[in-house]
Formats: C-alpha cells, structure tokens, sequence
C-alpha cells in the first residue's frame, strides 16, 4: 500500500514538472501550448514513468508533438529528477492520449440516439394502444358470455 502512494505520489510530481517544463522551459516550437498532460502513471518499481498527452489540432501537429515530446525526453528527465530528488530517475514514455477523440465519438453516438427519440416521440404523438382500453380478463367475465 506504501509503495501504490509513493508510485501515486511520483506520479503527479511527474505530471506536474513535465506540464510546466513544457509551458516555460522548452523552447521547441513542435511543443506549443497545444500540448496537454493528461495523466501519468508510474510503475511500482518506480522506475518506469509513462506521460499521457493530448495535442489539439490535426494529425501534422499531433506527429510533430510526438516527435518534439521524444526529442525533449532527456531533458525533461533531468527536470523530474531535480524535483523528486530520488536515487533513481524513471524513464519517461510519451503516449498519445486517446481521451478526445473517444469523447468525440461517444458525443457523436449520444447525438444519433437523442435524433432517434425524437424521431419515436414525434411518430408516436397522436397514436393510440392497441386492442381494448383494460385487455386483462377478470374473473367472472367468461360465465357472463356463456
């Protein structure tokens, strides 16, 4: 359980020196301020880091971003173990963080369904149930017709 917290611990010390190194240490051009850190996990061992991130724009920028994360890596590396001040640094992975396009696409499914009941809400407005008003028989009703 101790080692789960310092695991979780590392991790958001990570997300957090990679975020702002990023925004104002890092002067590459491929990593703009459309570059996000989403999530970062770390092993339990702790020598393994993997970053998640986002990169708002098309499939050129995504690509650049990557490639400018990879170049980065080291240095990014040597800001996080200035930070944690551990004996050993994790490695950092990059991964593309599919979190967006999954929204989008569950956003997109919800509008379908939405466009859906309303078309059945519209066609059943005016329509009536079928058969009697109360179709459970009672008891007594077949010796009535007899």
């Amino acid at each position: 359980m101790a080692d789960n917290a310092r695991a979780k611990k590392l991790a958001d010390l990570i997300r957090e020196v990679v975020a702002e190194k990023l925004q104002r240490g890092i002067k590459d051009p491929r990593l703009g301020t459309h570059v996000t850190i989403t999530d970062t996990r770390v092993t339990g061992d702790l020598r393994e880091a993997t970053v998640f991130y986002t990169v708002y724009g098309d499939d050129e920028e995504r690509a650049s971003a990557a490639a400018g994360l990879e170049s980065a890596k080291g240095v990014l590396r040597s800001a996080v173990g200035r930070a944690a001040g551990t004996k050993f640094t994790p490695t950092l992975t990059f991964v593309a963080d599919a979190l967006p396009e999954t929204a989008k696409n569950i956003e997109d499914l919800l509008d379908q369904v939405r466009a859906s009941d309303a078309k059945v809400r519209e066609a059943s407005s005016g329509a009536a149930f079928a058969g009697d008003a109360d179709p459970y028989k009672k008891p007594g009703e077949d010796e009535a017709a007899e």
